[in-house]
């Protein structure tokens, strides 16, 4: 050889590296263009979720993580397994953080500054989700502090000088951080995937868009302020992506002027957050209505018998007001029980979650507007930086699973199968 063996083997050495990098990272992209499966938006008609013509019942979780879990190549491992994880259980939707404003690993550094290799890991997340046939509900800002938050919209403003308040709810009033807000949902709903290729808004593998985690407006308890807010940015959303579903993110309190006030909302205060379900809810632009169970937190002192009891009737309100009121599906987005709670057990837990989900499956039964739920929340091994008194790892626990895919075959039964890896099958 010209080179001689001295450089020879040193170059065919660096060269098969270069092919190995590539064909572990970069061809990444090519071999999810070339094998992901083929899926359909998720649409709504009247008060169900549909998909490919038939009525679409969730079961699904919550793993808040998986952006941030991304931006370093070698801990996206944990973000596969969790994918992979939720398809054998055959859940069918994931809802997760599209959302980290000036905290470490940032998606948003800045108001209308984005840092791409933290755009790169929300591609990899939503890619992951498609080869999985897994749909994501992406949520775009926090009412609370954590991953910055509308606090840090408002901190932002103030250091540039253009704040009206140092109020956290200034993020609803301000005109200058709605601007900073829609200029957010534009780059994110126009962001072209880096390994698929393919436009957020035009990606079937998002279930939807959710403008804001738990909002709250304790300013105005009217709901005034909150209820032009949701209009606003849901009009905004919908002037650039007509083909997702959209919902608001609430917890699902109802208003003061709403007779459930009283006798359905878990005690006075949730009266005078400023958010109210019906109204907020009816918006036109908005898709479907959330919400959250957590009697736990809600109820400082009741026996876990009467947290049960709560459930079903806090569940089978907001169906009520799905099928008569706002003739929309009602997804409950959040729920679980805390491991923090006095006497706490297991069993208690999985009692809680079935009685979740046997009235998701009543619902689906009798095509009423219970659309579906998401357990708060999974996560994998190793991440208890991550977790929460309601974080769970799936196969930790021999009959947690098992409640999940019960649930993945009785709705697969009821309503034929959607799922892509049906592996949960054996197990019906």
């Amino acid at each position: 050889m010209v080179f001689g063996n001295s450089l020879f083997y040193p170059i065919l050495g660096f060269a098969s590296f270069v092919v190995f990098v590539y064909m572990s990272f970069g061809g990444i992209r090519f071999s999810f263009l070339e094998e992901g499966p083929e899926l359909s938006f998720v649409e709504r008609n009247g008060t169900q979720f549909v998909l490919d013509g038939k009525a679409f019942y969730v079961n699904g979780w919550n793993s808040y993580w998986l952006m941030v879990q991304s931006v370093d190549v070698y801990s996206r491992s944990k973000v596969r397994e969790m994918m992979k994880t939720g398809a054998k259980m055959g859940l069918t939707v994931c809802r997760t953080w599209a959302f980290n404003d000036g905290d470490y690993n940032a998606l948003q550094t800045s108001p209308g500054h984005f840092d791409e290799q933290a755009f790169q890991a929300l591609d990899y997340v939503i890619a992951e989700a498609r080869q999985r046939g897994i749909r994501v509900l992406l949520s775009l800002v926090n009412n609370l502090q954590a991953y910055g938050g509308k606090s840090q919209y408002v901190k932002w403003a103030w250091q540039e000088g253009v704040g009206l308040s140092s109020s956290n709810d200034s993020f609803f009033f301000d005109p200058s951080i709605r601007t900073y807000f829609k200029n957010y949902i534009k780059t994110v709903l126009t962001r072209k995937n880096s390994i698929t290729g393919i436009e957020y808004r035009n990606d079937p593998t998002i279930f939807g868009w959710e403008l804001i985690n738990e909002p709250r407006c304790m300013s105005d308890p009217s709901g005034d302020t909150l209820q032009g807010w949701i209009d606003e940015m849901s009009s905004f959303v919908k002037l650039i992506d007509k083909k997702h579903l959209l919902t608001v993110g609430l917890e699902g309190f109802y208003g003061p002027n709403d007779p459930k006030s009283s006798t359905v909302n878990p005690e006075l205060w949730a009266s005078r957050l400023g958010s109210d379900f019906i109204r907020n809810s009816k918006i036109s632009n908005i898709d479907f209505a959330s919400v959250h169970i957590y009697p736990d937190h809600w109820f400082h002192e009741q026996v876990f018998e009467d947290q049960l009891k709560f459930v079903s009737k806090w569940m089978l309100s907001h169906i009520e007001d799905g099928d008569k009121v706002l003739k929309k599906p009602v997804l409950f987005s959040e729920f679980g029980l805390s491991e923090q709670n006095q006497n706490f057990s297991v069993s208690d837990r999985e009692k809680m979650h079935r009685a979740v989900l046997d009235i998701i499956y009543k619902s689906a039964k009798r095509n009423r507007s219970g659309a579906g739920s998401l357990v708060w929340q999974f996560l994998v091994s190793g991440m208890k930086e991550f977790s929460d008194e309601y974080g769970m790892v799936p196969w930790e626990s021999s009959s947690t699973p098992s409640v999940f895919v019960e649930q993945s075959c009785r709705l697969a039964n009821a309503k034929g199968w959607t799922q892509l890896d049906v592996s949960f099958k054996e197990h019906c």
